[in-house]
């Protein structure tokens, strides 16, 4: 990787803190069916997995010539939240990396195409939202969301840091292409269990992120050089 060290580790939230991108497909794509939109989870993943609710709605109407109007969004939030409360968990290992890097001096943040509601009540359910409060962002806040670039230059600069020297954790094509045009090292996690639909592998394997991972506390040998968080207080 590159040379030069890693001050800010910006991490996704879906699918990278919290196992929650398999909760969510499942919910759009029931959401969609009473549109008259059929997609399988594959298919729905191939289209929407990683970007904002403005994306989704553009790409169902121009594909589908379906417009998402707010009550549709609302209606699908309520469901999901629901299910967030309770089935969502967060990543194996999550919490005592994001504990270790803290400690080593690496700061961290979030940034994500969710609202920042959603965002707030994934990590509050996992027990992760005080080891990254107030340093959450969200596409809203942005003009255009991933595959743009835009998020991932806002959280850099609101925390003070060149994008020479973040590293972003993704798990999507389009986090992880919005990382690359933002000029930033990225890691592709592959932990969560929507990576295992059909398209996700060919997807990543054409996008050539910096390195790639299945096992949160391997985050720290990227960034630190060690491999378990009990390691550091052996070096």
């Amino acid at each position: 990787m590159d040379p030069q060290p890693i001050r800010l580790v910006i991490f996704d939230c879906d699918g990278v803190l919290v196992d929650s991108e398999g909760i969510a497909l499942e919910v759009l794509v029931e959401a969609l069916a009473k549109k008259g939109i059929l997609l399988s989870t594959n298919e729905a993943a191939e289209r929407f997995l990683g970007r904002s609710l403005g994306s989704l709605a553009k790409v169902v109407r121009l594909e589908f010539g379906v417009a998402i109007d707010p009550p549709f969004l609302a209606d699908m939030r309520e469901v999901l939240y629901a299910r967030f409360r309770g089935e969502l968990k967060p990543v194996s290992g999550v919490a005592a990396v994001i504990d270790s890097l803290k400690a080593a001096g690496i700061a961290c943040c979030v940034a994500s195409s969710s609202q920042r509601e959603r965002i707030e009540l994934s990590l509050s359910v996992t027990g992760l939202l005080a080891r990254l409060k107030p340093y959450i962002f969200s596409a809203t806040m942005v003009e255009n969301g991933k595959p743009a670039p835009d998020l991932f230059l806002h959280a850099a600069q609101q925390m003070g840091y060149q994008p020479s020297q973040c590293l972003v954790i993704e798990d999507s094509p389009a986090g992880i292409r919005a990382a690359q045009a933002a000029g930033m090292r990225v890691l592709a996690f592959t932990g969560g269990s929507h990576t295992q639909h059909a398209s996700y592998e060919t997807s990543l394997g054409q996008l050539h992120p910096d390195g790639q991972f299945d096992a949160m506390e391997n985050l720290l040998h990227f960034v630190l050089g060690v491999r378990r968080p009990e390691d550091l207080t052996d070096a």
